[in-house]
């Protein structure tokens, strides 16, 4: 076995723990939906939408997989456990495929430009920083540069998270005191990073969405100036999400699309949490790519997310 096939199997096996809350949540309803029965009637259909729901996939999305359901089973009635397991997963399959983004291979795909800045969004408690320290390490271990921008001032405990990372994975920071004009730490960030050739910027932003008028006007005066540097900048709105609140995630990345443009979304927590389905809802809703998850609290836990394999986990009742 080569080394790249030992880290695949490898993060296969971390999305399949990470997933296995979720999992065991959604089979024990499954089970019971299609325990003795012989055929798959609406008691059966009415049991697997609680089972999305329970799953927090949401209600518009657990209604639409249920619809499709319904019209295939309409066909053929008969079905046992492996045929409806099996049709339930190209159907979820289907709904992450609608979203129209590729799956990547690797954390700097579809990375080209230099600098390349990521402008990283998402209320406090969400694991925003450790998901930016996270991703320093990835791009590093890929062979990239990284600097960091320490642009949420709001917080003295934010500067100070974000230190401690750059220094646990070997990165260059730029921060001010608390209270110091965020965009003007984003424009110094982005001007020593394009100076020093720097690969990857990632930009850590306020999680404050008390006011989203505020926010908006916070986002937007961020992007002004660090376009003043690189005209094209961001080239990436990073919207952090925790798995764990479910439908309170789909709540707040409503709030930050109103906010600013996301262009990607990572979902944290998703090994200490049940509500896994919450993935698809959000796929789905925004149509707005899934591009990392957070499986485990280790460095390399953070991984790319893809929708095979997502879905593969989620049904892996071994």
């Amino acid at each position: 076995m080569g080394l790249f096939s030992f880290f695949t199997k490898e993060k296969k096996q971390d999305l399949s723990d990470g997933l296995q809350k979720t999992r065991e949540n959604f089979f024990t309803k499954i089970t019971k939906a299609v325990a003795g029965k012989s055929k798959v009637d609406d008691e059966t259909l009415d049991y697997i939408e609680e089972a999305l729901i329970a799953s927090d996939v949401g209600v518009a999305t657990t209604v639409k997989i249920i619809d499709r359901l319904e019209a295939r089973v309409a066909k053929d009635k008969y079905l046992g456990a492996d045929a409806l397991n099996n049709m339930l997963k190209e159907e979820i399959r289907d709904i992450l495929s609608e979203n129209n983004t590729k799956d990547l291979n690797s954390f700097v795909d579809g990375i080209s430009q230099k600098p390349y800045v990521i402008m990283v969004v998402g209320v406090n408690g969400v694991g925003k920083t450790t998901t930016i320290g996270k991703l320093a390490h990835q791009f590093k271990q890929a062979g990239k540069t990284v600097l960091l921008g320490a642009a949420d001032t709001f917080r003295a405990a934010a500067i100070e998270q974000l230190g401690i990372w750059a220094e646990r994975v070997h990165v260059p920071i730029v921060k001010q005191v608390q209270g110091s004009d965020p965009a003007a730490v984003a424009f110094d960030t982005v001007q020593s990073g394009a100076a020093s050739n720097t690969d990857i910027i990632i930009i850590d932003t306020a999680g404050r969405l008390h006011n989203k008028v505020n926010l908006m006007n916070e986002l937007t005066k961020i992007k002004r100036v660090m376009q003043k540097v690189i005209p094209d900048a961001p080239h990436e709105v990073l919207l952090v999400l925790d798995a764990s609140t479910g439908q309170n995630a789909i709540e707040q990345a409503k709030q930050f699309m109103q906010a600013t443009d996301v262009t990607a979304i990572a979902l944290t927590k998703l090994d200490g949490t049940a509500k896994g389905g919450v993935v698809i809802g959000i796929a789905d809703q925004f149509k707005i790519p899934v591009k990392y998850i957070g499986v485990g609290e280790k460095m390399d836990q953070l991984q790319v997310f893809n929708k095979e394999e997502f879905v593969d986990s989620l049904f892996n009742s071994k």
